[in-house]
């Protein structure tokens, strides 16, 4: 029996109606920018396994990072114990994070650790003896899973049958040129009559939207008025995080950097679960006291796991590299080129890039897991590439080791797909 068919017996996927997509491709094994299927097919990895593996699968480098930590120490209780993986992991994180991040706080995914964000920045105030309740978060926005997470995003098809449950928050619209002053004073309105403690955005671009793009400055607005008045901003990095926007983290091209950022996916390269939630020295200091009880209460078995810390040293080491960093540049500028040339197709409304980041728009509506998105699956799958269309949005986020000839057949299955329409 095949891997597919055994699957079918006990496992249930995730976003996925099992009773009209019973069948799931059975992936062996990967390398590079590529995964082999069990009837040894290959397909292109043009998302990067939802953007986490960017400097390939089974990277070597990684790969022996994380062996050699396994035959020293596999897992430690963090509370109580430290360890020099996590220890070095603080210190080359903190060196390439936006200057204000001081501290870092261990999890396990990036739904997590948008929920210790908001915990900290509800305790933030709590611990100051302010009663701030309310946050405020854009539309659009997604953030993850848990209740937490799910509360602050505004993605109604993940979160229906849970918003009776959600935790109180407000909704703007994403700035942008011609809206700017009436979300800024839609913004002010709700700080001066509402608890509000914490503000949440995806900077730059908004991945579960459909890879959304907006301008730094207009961003920067908002934040000016955060910080007048004290609203903890928090920044989700977990998709933008680690070069895919063109510099390291989406929020250095906003000049007012967050009080807190989320950071998971290719925090740890894809080899194995984890997050961070980092803040600046001001929200850790309203924990730092004599009163126990204004200590953080958030704990994860596996928090700081010498094993995930190895494999997120060796992808900031791979990040910082010269071969990396040539990569970016030159997938930024062949994404650059592709874009010039699709955008003239009458099928396509708009294209639109940020760093690794490259999307376009079909000018034909469908539903965002409708029978339409699921031909685009298919037809790209047919041809060798492994792209997942949010609704009528075709987007790539390839690993920074995608080859040229491996990135025009991304771009010509997208061409080939397109004109079957």
């Amino acid at each position: 029996m095949s891997l597919q068919e055994r699957d079918k017996k006990h496992l249930w996927h995730p976003l996925t109606q099992h009773k009209s997509h019973p069948n799931h491709i059975a992936i062996t094994k990967a390398k590079g920018a590529v995964l082999y299927d069990e009837n040894n097919n290959e397909y292109i990895d043009g998302i990067a396994s939802w953007y986490t593996c960017v400097y390939g699968h089974c990277n070597p480098y990684i790969i022996n990072k994380v062996r050699a930590q396994m035959e020293t120490l596999d897992h430690v209780v963090f509370t109580g114990f430290t360890h020099k993986p996590a220890v070095e992991l603080s210190e080359k994180l903190i060196q390439i994070l936006p200057e204000n991040q001081e501290k870092l706080f261990f999890s396990d995914n990036g739904s997590t650790a948008i929920d210790v964000a908001i915990k900290m920045a509800l305790q933030y105030h709590f611990n100051r003896e302010e009663k701030r309740t309310k946050i405020i978060a854009l539309e659009n926005g997604f953030h993850g899973d848990t209740f937490g997470a799910m509360s602050v995003s505004g993605l109604s098809v993940y979160n229906g049958p849970f918003e009776e449950f959600f935790i109180d928050v407000s909704r703007i619209p994403v700035p942008n040129a011609e809206n700017l002053e009436a979300v800024k004073a839609t913004f002010t309105k709700l700080i001066t009559e509402h608890n509000v403690a914490a503000f949440i955005y995806e900077p730059l671009v908004q991945g579960a939207a459909a890879m959304q793009v907006h301008k730094a400055e207009h961003i920067n607005e908002i934040l000016k008025i955060a910080h007048r008045h004290n609203v903890v901003t928090i920044a989700d990095e977990v998709m933008t995080g680690f070069g895919k926007t063109g510099k390291n983290f989406a929020s250095e091209y906003i000049e007012i950097k967050p009080d807190i950022i989320c950071l998971s996916k290719a925090l740890s390269a894809g080899m194995v679960p984890m997050a961070i939630t980092s803040c600046s020295q001001k929200i850790y200091d309203a924990f730092y006291a004599d009163d126990m009880k204004k200590g953080f209460f958030h704990g994860h078995t596996y928090s700081g796991n010498p094993v995930a810390c190895s494999a997120a040293i060796a992808g900031i080491e791979l990040l910082q590299s010269e071969e990396i960093q040539a990569n970016l540049q030159r997938i930024q500028i062949s994404h650059q080129t592709f874009g010039e040339d699709i955008k003239k197709h009458p099928k396509v409304a708009s294209v639109r890039q940020q760093g690794q980041i490259f999307a376009l728009d079909l000018n034909i509506q469908m539903e965002r897991y409708g029978n339409l998105r699921d031909k685009l699956f298919n037809s790209f799958m047919s041809k060798g590439v492994c792209l997942r269309p949010l609704g009528n949005t075709i987007y790539i986020l390839a690993p920074y080791i995608t080859t040229d000839a491996q990135l025009q057949k991304i771009y010509q299955a997208i061409r080939k797909t397109i004109d079957e329409l």
